[in-house]
């Protein structure tokens, strides 16, 4: 009789900030299909305080440069998901410290003795290949998608009741997601004063008043409440849940995604999925993603952005088609594919000597 392959999956991204952020999100869908899968079992552990010599293989799902997040010893076949190297491709902005410097180049040597990495999109690919010096061979690219409940919805009582709620205009520009350095929220901020738009932003941090403003990481978000903070026609609602959150990407006019760099840009494919035209800042991953299914502008322009912005607003045939290019795009990503492809990977590792 065939032994059943026995995973173990570390259960790092369930607890903490990473719940409501992208790998959090990554790990709980992925879950959700590993149950529909009847070839293997797995089960989530603590991957640091389990014996793992009673698993087939370990499936680390966090990986930080500058924090020991893998074990000194490897004790059985183990597999690392690497969503993105933003701290390494932008050193000033993530500064390391004397500390974090001597724990990368561990980490380096831990994340090499991994008998295969999964990493979301060719950009955090090339990244990783680069950085930590990685055979290309041994990254395997597999794509995230949008939960399943973002949709297009109906006309109905619920657009009066979200607008309420939320203190939502009739026409807004939309963002979604954390306030670092790399999603360039004051470039976007400037945007949308040049457009004459509103702008309403969703994320945790962005509601945020309490942190150190001084730190090198922060200051960015600092510039942006110091001059955007208390304006009016700039709304930071926080955290929302997703059945509301689903409801403002159908409100809104257009999404705008301003990042000077991302891993993958789930917001891109929410987007999509419920419908909104989207205006995304040129740089690899949106491309990779968003393909011509997205309008390009450029970073570390607001003028430009505003133009793109402005373009969608008043463009009926671009809008349209843009629209539809997206829905479109939006069904290339699947989570059961996710999970299948992920499972894959585990058995070429199991497979392989």
């Amino acid at each position: 009789m065939i032994k059943k392959l026995k995973v173990a999956i570390d259960k790092g991204p369930f607890k903490g900030g990473d719940v409501v952020r992208g790998i959090g999100f990554h790990s709980r869908h992925l879950i959700e299909e590993f149950n529909k899968i009847k070839e293997f079992d797995f089960e989530l552990v603590d991957a640091k305080g389990s014996n793992l010599e009673q698993y087939s293989l370990v499936h680390f799902q966090k990986f930080n440069p500058f924090f020991l997040s893998l074990p000194l010893n490897k004790v059985i076949k183990s597999v690392i998901t690497i969503h993105d190297l933003i701290p390494l491709v932008y050193p000033k902005q993530y500064p390391s410290g004397a500390r974090g410097k001597l724990i990368f180049q561990l980490q380096k040597m831990l994340v090499r003795k991994m008998d295969a990495i999964i990493t979301i999109s060719e950009t955090s690919k090339k990244d990783i290949c680069r950085f930590l010096e990685i055979d290309p061979q041994k990254v395997k690219v597999i794509y995230l998608a949008a939960d399943k409940n973002f949709r297009r919805l109906a006309p109905g009582k619920w657009m009066s009741q979200i607008k309420t709620r939320y203190s939502l205009p009739d026409k807004f520009i939309l963002y979604v997601g954390d306030v670092n350095y790399n999603k360039n929220i004051l470039t976007l901020a400037e945007a949308a004063k040049v457009a004459k738009m509103p702008l309403v932003i969703v994320g945790k941090q962005a509601a945020e008043e309490n942190f150190d403003r001084k730190h090198v990481e922060n200051k960015p978000f600092a510039r942006f409440l110091e001059k955007y903070g208390r304006d009016k026609d700039i709304k930071r609602l926080g955290f929302v849940e997703d059945n509301d959150l689903i409801k403002i990407y159908n409100l809104a006019t257009v999404y705008c995604q301003p990042s000077f760099y991302e891993g993958f840009g789930l917001p891109l494919l929410e987007a999509f999925a419920t419908g909104t035209p989207i205006v995304a800042s040129k740089n690899n991953c949106h491309v990779e993603i968003g393909g011509d299914a997205v309008l390009l502008a450029d970073p570390k322009s607001p003028q430009d952005m505003a133009e793109k912005i402005t373009q969608v607003l008043k463009d009926e045939k671009l809008r349209k088609d843009l629209i539809t290019k997206g829905e479109t795009r939006a069904k290339k990503f699947d989570w059961g594919k996710t999970a299948k492809d992920t499972y894959d990977v585990y058995k070429s590792v199991i497979g392989s000597r």
